[in-house]
This record gives C-alpha cells, structure tokens and sequence, in this order.
C-alpha cells in the first residue's frame, strides 16, 4: 500500500505536486490580448509614426528625391514662411473650408428630413441619386463641370442668357468665380454622402419623444429643436469634425479643375506641396509644409472635437 494511500484512510491531506506546465501556460495567456491587438499598432507604426518621423527629417533637408539628403536645418521652414504664394494657398483653403462647412451641415441635415418624411414615394431612388456622386470618378466629375462651367460654351451661361439675357460670366477664369466654382463642386459631391449620415442617425431619433411633444402641444419647428436635434448631436459632430479635416486637406477638385488658377485663386496647400514636391523637386521644402500642415490640421480637428462635442455622452 502506498503513502498516499495509508493517508488518505488515516483522514490525512494529500499534497500533489504542480504541473510543471501552469507557470508557462499563465504567461502564454497574459500575452494573448497584447498578441490580438499587435496588428492594429503595427500598421500603426508602419504607416503613421514612421512617415510622419521621416517626413520632419526630410522637412530640415534639401532632397530632390536622387542622392543623399542635405541637411539645412530650420532653412525650409524660414522660407516657407516667407513665401507669398504659402500665405495664398493657406487663404484659399481657408476659404474651401468655411465655405463647405457653412453650407453643407445644414443643407445635408434638409436633404435627410426630406428624405426621412412619411409618405415619401421613391424614397430609394432619392437616396441613390443622391448617393451617386460619391462613386463617380473625380475626372469625370471635374470635365462635367469644365464644360457646364465654360465661359463660351458652357450650359450655365447658355442658360443665363437664353432666360435672362445677361452676359455670360467668366466662371473659371475669374478669381472669385473660379473659387465659388470649387465649392459648388465639393458640395455636389460629398453633400449626398453626409446626407446619408444624419439620415442613419433620424433612424435613431425616439418616436416616444416626438410623440411625447406632439402631445404637448409642441409644433414641428419646436419638435426639431427641442427633440430631433439633441439626438443628432453625435452624428452632427462626427459629420462636422470630418468635414473640417477633409476639406482642410482639399487637392483633387481645384486640381481638376483649374489647376489652382487663375493664378493662384484656388491653390490650395495640398496643391503647393505638390508643386513643391513634383514640379520642382523640392521635396524637403514639400515636407516643411507638409509637416505644417499636419500640425494645422491637428489642432483644427481637436478644436472641432471640442467645439462639436463629438465622443461626448450627453
């Protein structure tokens, strides 16, 4: 009879060994969530961090993409900001932004409550139609517009003239014009696209509170302001901090389109990196606004944040 076994009758404990395997086993699963989550920080690193870092190097460099980069220090950056045509491109697109931003929040908001009103017949096709100019390519796009657009030819003036007898005006030729031209084009085609997100978040909105006010005696102006629009606080905040960020970094519609002129009337910062960078080969002095860039954009999408109130449980 063995010990343990003289023990067990005699009402003793038994003691048993470890598994050798338990220390190894409980460091393998302390790994497993940081093993899960590695792949996010990777590309992380690899596609943010890591250009972000080589693009500050380059930015203290004159590089014209052959060769060893030489360094310069601050040089790019003192020059940049002694450079007109910087001061332009930071004006335009400040001019993009805020006249996107005033218009398409509440215009994309009217589209959604019309699109989201009982009763409506065809209310996929609306939402389609709508929906459309955001899978067409931007050169087709920016032709279309060319050619509605053209002081001679154009469809726009064709139509000015033919009903109200005016002359035709310079649409792209023009420096105001020219900029009221690129607007119109960034509101057609992303309007459409954010009208789709506060009409997901109309979906949400409580029937129960609308019915609440209803019975209160609220109208439908005081029913928007005092229920639906509370709800859409998230969704308004999303739509506003990313239109802000994307239109900051506006390039393909005044590149198509005018090619930042006349002049420079629609040359936006993304455009004077490019020229930087690729028709002058000028890549450390690209990086220096480029780097520029991001920190303005940086600090516009924080102030968005908080002016908006996105990520907020209120």
């Amino acid at each position: 009879m063995s010990v343990v076994e003289i023990r067990a009758r005699r009402g003793r404990p038994t003691t048993a060994k470890p598994a050798t395997g338990g220390r190894r086993g409980s460091r393998s699963r302390s790994w497993a969530p940081y093993l899960f989550i590695s792949p996010f920080y990777v590309l992380f690193l690899l596609f943010l961090v890591v250009p972000i870092g080589i693009g500050a190097f380059l930015s203290m460099t004159e590089w014209a993409g052959v060769g060893s980069p030489k360094w310069v220090g601050a040089d790019n950056y003192a020059r940049l900001f002694d450079d007109s045509s910087f001061y332009t491109a930071v004006g335009n697109t400040a001019i993009f932004t805020l006249g996107t931003m005033c218009v398409v929040l509440p215009l994309s908001l009217l589209i959604a409550l019309a699109l989201n009103a009982r009763g409506l017949r065809l209310r996929d096709l609306f939402r389609t139609i709508f929906f459309l100019p955001v899978v067409v390519s931007p050169i087709v796009v920016a032709l279309v517009f060319g050619l509605f657009f053209d002081q001679r030819f154009g469809l726009v003036n064709g139509l000015t003239r033919a009903v109200f007898g005016a002359p035709g005006v310079s649409w792209l030729t023009d420096p105001f014009w020219a900029k009221v031209v690129v607007i119109i084009l960034v509101l057609w085609r992303w309007t459409g696209y954010l009208t789709m997100f506060f009409l997901a978040g109309l979906q949400n909105v409580s029937h129960e509170l609308r019915e609440a006010a209803e019975i209160d005696g609220a109208g439908p102006v005081r029913r928007f302001w005092s229920v639906t629009l509370p709800q859409l606080r998230p969704v308004t905040a999303f739509i506003g901090v990313t239109v802000l960020v994307s239109t900051a970094q506006i390039f393909e519609e005044p590149f198509l389109l005018t090619q930042g002129g006349p002049g420079e009337s629609t040359l936006s910062v993304a455009q004077f990196i490019f020229r930087a960078a690729f028709q002058r080969q000028e890549l450390g002095y690209a990086s220096a606004a480029g780097v520029v860039m991001f920190v303005a954009v940086f600090l516009l999408g924080r102030i968005a944040i908080r002016v908006f109130g996105a990520g907020e449980n209120r």
